[in-house]
């Protein structure tokens, strides 16, 4: 998800206030990320106060830690930028209960977890830190999760097709192979 993308779904609304965006921008700026960086909001027992964030970069992964209203002060952030070779991650580890996806995922201390929408999430940016960790870009995204019924008739279409396919390219290839020798 993108920085953008979390104004919107922060849980509380001072949050992300305009204030606290012009506190943050300017250090994601310094620390080399791009104007709307792919991120994750870690945010916390108490979002109103504080909270963190991790954004990838090319040279590393930067962690920010958000003070949202500091008394007589203001909006205050602190931040580093980690390099990928020092970037501590765990597993990705998903578990499949009653047609619900629940995931968890450590980087940093931090333990993202999610179930379902907010799973599918946690396993993109997962995907797109452990690219950028070996030096790779991520190419696509996963796929957007499909109803159980369309999910179950594509997947045995698919199947079906393959198959044909897999069958039609061998046939031929078959055919040209020559006879054993006797000895």
């Amino acid at each position: 998800m993108r920085f953008s993308e979390w104004r919107g779904r922060s849980p509380h609304k001072e949050s992300m206030t305009p204030k606290v965006i012009a506190v943050i921008q300017p250090v994601l700026a310094a620390l080399g990320a791009e104007p709307d960086p792919p991120c994750w909001m870690a945010w916390g027992d108490d979002p109103g106060i504080r909270y963190m964030m991790l954004a990838p970069t090319v040279v590393g992964l930067i962690e920010l830690h958000v003070r949202v209203n500091v008394p007589q002060e203001g909006p205050r952030v602190s931040g580093k930028l980690v390099r990928w070779n020092r970037v501590q991650v765990g597993e990705l580890a998903i578990e499949m209960a009653s047609g619900h996806r629940l995931l968890t995922f450590q980087v940093e201390s931090q333990v993202l977890k999610g179930a379902d929408d907010d799973a599918d999430a946690i396993a993109g940016f997962a995907l797109e830190l452990f690219a950028a960790i070996d030096g790779r870009v991520l190419v696509a995204p996963p796929s957007p999760r499909r109803s159980a019924s369309t999910r179950g008739k594509t997947t045995a279409k698919r199947e079906t097709t393959a198959k044909r396919e897999t069958t039609a390219k061998r046939a031929p290839a078959l055919r040209q192979l020559p006879a054993p020798r006797e000895r």
